[in-house]
């Protein structure tokens, strides 16, 4: 690990910053973001890394920025179109209902990559009546990677809906994929500023990263631990120099935040057998040092 926070290339001594960690965790604001102009192929003619996730992966507030968008130094474009698709406010039930997967499998081919990171709105609740605040409700998702199913009528669209497990979606996209000759990554989503009494990151390695993992596995996907890789970093990093990496209170990334996860997916990615992305990565991705268990 240390090799990897060294290859980094950030200065996190130039980067302390005094101040509390603020223990409400779950309360950063969330909303759901309407679309700002979707992202195409630079290339038509090049195979493509889709990248699909909520607003850790790519944010419309200003001041943050999500892993996603800052991915595309890390590849080289000549080589390869960097496409994200990921929107704030959205689970991977809601992309999936909203047709946002739907929209990106049609333009898949073969060769290309799909790499997706939900987690953070799937925990909302998966319905409410009398609604909270119906325009960031009704996203959740079952907490497992199981078959069972809940039936409802959302409260947003007045329709009868089968809710799934969190696993039963990363399934479709991953098993979409691959029928069309892509290959898929599923991440377990980033973890957030939260730590516990003993000075560790708390993870999610019990609920959604392993969840994240049976879909994997279930599906042929590949995967990436972020959750695990992204904690370790944050660890030796310490609490004053991960304090800039957010931009409010423990949810979503700061631009330097942000750079620093998609080296951590970088760094995933090279720990993969085979790497499906060896062929496309920039010197920059190539600098990245793959993360060692």
């Amino acid at each position: 690990m240390k090799r990897w926070f060294q290859a980094m290339g950030y200065r996190v001594l130039a980067m302390l910053v005094g101040g509390g960690l603020c223990a409400a965790q779950g309360l950063d604001d969330q909303p759901v973001e309407k679309d700002g102009g979707k992202e195409n192929k630079a290339s038509p003619s090049l195979p493509t890394l889709w990248v699909i996730g909520d607003s850790t992966v790519k944010v419309g507030t200003p001041g943050q920025r999500g892993w996603g968008e800052e991915l595309g130094p890390l590849f080289d474009p000549k080589k390869i179109n960097v496409v994200n698709r990921a929107i704030g406010g959205r689970s991977s039930r809601t992309f999936y209902t909203e047709g946002r997967w739907h929209e990106v499998a049609e333009q898949l081919r073969e060769g290309d990559v799909v790499i997706m990171q939900f987690g953070h709105n799937d925990a909302s609740p998966i319905n409410e009546d009398p609604p909270v605040n119906a325009s960031t409700r009704a996203r959740g998702t079952l907490r497992s990677n199981g078959e069972e199913t809940v039936d409802i009528v959302n409260i947003l669209t007045g329709k009868p809906e089968t809710v799934h497990s969190y696993g039963w979606y990363l399934r479709q996209f991953a098993e979409g994929a691959r029928a069309k000759g892509a290959r898929a990554i599923i991440c377990s989503p980033i973890p957030r500023k939260s730590w516990n009494v003993d000075g560790k990151v708390n993870r999610t390695r019990e609920g959604w990263s392993l969840w994240a993992q049976q879909a994997a596995e279930a599906s042929g996907a590949d995967f990436i631990d972020l959750n695990e890789i992204i904690a370790r970093i944050y660890e030796e990093m310490g609490k004053a120099a991960v304090e800039p990496m957010f931009a409010d209170r423990g949810t979503h990334t700061s631009p330097e935040g942000a750079a620093l996860n998609a080296r951590a997916v970088i760094s995933g990615v090279k720990a993969l057998t085979p790497n499906p992305l060896a062929f496309a990565l920039s010197t920059k991705g190539e600098d990245v040092a793959a993360f060692e268990r």
